[in-house]
């Protein structure tokens, strides 16, 4: 079966959001929303949200799932709001219980954070399936990146997160808290084990250099060939020695305090203060 896909690119974040249809039927599944966040001044605004939300009403859909691949670190999830507007039950791995945990400390977060995983509508394990309409949903583990992970795959579309990137752009980073290049290295040759036809849909593009346009979309055969950090049957000693180099190098992500502390609570907010107002801990010499 063939999904019909349609994508929304945030500019901000480089995030790609995709809306997940059955061609038999009206209803789809939201993979990967964002809420837009301005950090110089703690300000929120729905427009990504609102643009995927319109889409929805104006095509008369009905949403099933609203999918998170993993704790994102570079944009915060817009799923409650999409949630409150249109719908549907918010859906990730079981393993955000170990993200909660480990995240839980870095921001010394009190007792009243639940680390069960509980502020999300399911958790999901390896093998777990779902339908959206008449189309089942095969969920894969995928860690490495994250110990949380997923890969959604949906007749001939694999909606990957950040696991993969376009094949001129490689592989996610396995540098924050509970990454592996190892076990990232053994989630992807589980993906590219799909059929070769199978549409892989990425959840950002950075616009590799040499390359004009932002892009998505690609294929398991393509990733194989081509994909620079593993492609070509690319050994796991390599991969790893290269990842671990690359790592080493890089920022992190932007928005990576808000984002954690937001997404491992399910897109929601941290709880009021005495003030009635909203706080977000910023941890010094930590990440």
């Amino acid at each position: 079966m063939t999904p019909e896909v349609t994508a929304f690119f945030d500019d901000a974040t480089n995030t790609v959001s995709f809306v997940v249809k059955d061609p038999n039927s009206a209803n789809v599944a939201i993979v990967d929303s964002v809420l837009d966040f301005d950090f110089s001044n703690g300000r929120t605004d729905t427009a990504s949200a609102d643009e995927v939300i319109a889409y929805i009403q104006a095509n008369d859909l009905k949403v099933e799932w609203i999918l998170e691949s993993h704790v994102h670190a570079d944009h915060l999830s817009a799923a409650p709001y999409i949630q409150q507007q249109v719908g549907g039950k918010v859906g990730i791995g079981a393993n955000i219980t170990i993200v909660q945990e480990v995240f839980g400390k870095v921001f010394n977060e009190g007792s009243e954070f639940q680390r069960d995983g509980s502020q999300f509508d399911k958790l999901f394990v390896d093998g777990d399936t779902i339908n959206i309409g008449t189309m089942k949903v095969d969920i894969m583990h995928t860690p490495g990146h994250t110990p949380a992970c997923m890969t959604y795959v949906v007749g001939d579309a694999a909606f990957v997160g950040d696991t993969m990137f376009m094949p001129d752009f490689g592989t996610a980073r396995c540098d924050f808290p509970g990454g592996s290049a190892e076990d990232l290295y053994a989630s992807i040759q589980k993906i590219l084990a799909l059929p070769d036809q199978t549409r892989i849909f990425v959840g950002h593009d950075y616009k590799a250099p040499g390359r004009d346009d932002f892009a998505w979309e690609t294929t398991v055969a393509e990733q194989r060939m081509l994909n620079v950090h593993v492609g070509a049957d690319k050994a796991e000693e390599e991969f790893v020695k290269m990842r671990a180099g690359r790592d080493a190098q890089l920022s992190m992500p932007k928005l990576i305090v808000p984002s954690i502390q937001i997404n491992m609570r399910a897109g929601r907010m941290p709880e009021p203060e005495g003030n009635g107002k909203v706080y977000l801990k910023v941890p010094v010499n930590t990440l």
